[in-house]
C-alpha cells in the first residue's frame, strides 16, 4: 500500500473489500431476509474459530472506492450488512453516508473491538474474549449475538448482557463444528433463562452464501 493508497483509506473513501454478494441474512433477529453483504478485511481479534481467518490480512485484499461499492450494493437490495473480519477498524462514515443517501437500511456485525464509525442502523455486537468490546457499543447494540463454543461461554455471555440496553435483543448461537453438543445445552440453557433466544446459521443449511 502506497502513502496515497493508506491516505485515502483512512478517510474511509477506499476500503479493503474481501467480497461482496446479494444472499439471505442467515443469523439473529433478521435471519430469512435479503441483503446485499459487504465483506471488509481486516481483523486483529484471533478468534481460533473463526470461519473466515482468509479476510484478517486486509492487504490481501483490493481497496474499494466507497462510494462505488455502495451504489453497486444499493442496486440489488436496500438492506446493506457490513461484515468481515473486523469492519470497524475502518472508517466507515463515507460508505455508510452514500448508502444512507441510496435509501439504504445499513447493518453492521462486529465485535465491538473498536470505536463505532459511520451511520448504523442496526448493530449486532458478537463480543470475543480475545478483544473485548469499547463501552460505547455496547449502550448501542441492537443484539448480542455470544458464540458458544464451550460450558465458560454461558457465563461469558450473562456478563456480556449486563453491559447492553434493556431493549438489546439476546441470542446465543453455537460455534458450528460444535453444533450437535452445543444445541442441546444452549435451549436447556434458555428454558432456565427466557430473555435469551437461539440463533442457528441458516445460510449454512441452505448452502447459500
Amino acid at each position: 500500500m502506497n502513502k496515497e493508497e493508506d491516505i485515502l483509506l483512512n478517510e474511509g473513501k477506499m476500503l479493503p473489500v474481501m467480497e461482496h454478494f446479494y444472499t439471505l441474512q442467515g443469523e439473529g433477529a433478521h435471519t430469512g431476509k435479503a441483503a446485499y453483504f459487504i465483506r471488509l478485511g481486516g481483523c486483529d481479534v484471533g478468534c481460533h474459530w473463526c470461519d473466515v481467518k482468509e479476510s484478517w490480512n486486509p492487504d490481501l485484499h483490493p481497496l474499494m472506492n466507497a462510494v462505488e461499492i455502495a451504489e453497486t450494493a444499493a442496486k440489488h437490495c436496500k438492506t446493506i450488512v457490513l461484515t468481515g473480519g473486523e469492519p470497524l477498524m475502518w472508517n466507515l462514515d463515507i460508505l455508510t453516508s452514500r448508502l444512507k443517501e441510496l435509501g439504504c437500511t445499513v447493518h453492521i456485525e462486529t465485535s465491538g473491538a473498536y470505536p463505532v464509525s459511520g451511520q448504523l442502523d442496526w448493530i449486532t455486537l458478537s463480543p470475543k474474549k480475545t478483544g473485548l468490546p469499547k463501552e460505547d457499543v455496547y449502550e448501542k447494540a441492537s443484539e448480542l449475538k455470544v458464540i458458544i463454543f464451550n460450558n465458560h461461554d454461558f457465563a461469558f455471555a450473562q456478563e456480556q448482557a449486563a453491559k447492553v440496553s434493556k431493549d438489546c435483543k439476546l441470542y446465543l448461537q453455537s460455534e458450528w463444528s460444535k453444533r450437535d453438543e452445543m444445541y442441546p445445552k444452549i435451549t436447556d440453557f434458555i428454558l432456565a433463562n427466557p430473555e435469551w433466544q437461539a440463533s442457528v446459521q441458516t445460510h449454512k443449511y441452505l448452502n447459500i452464501p
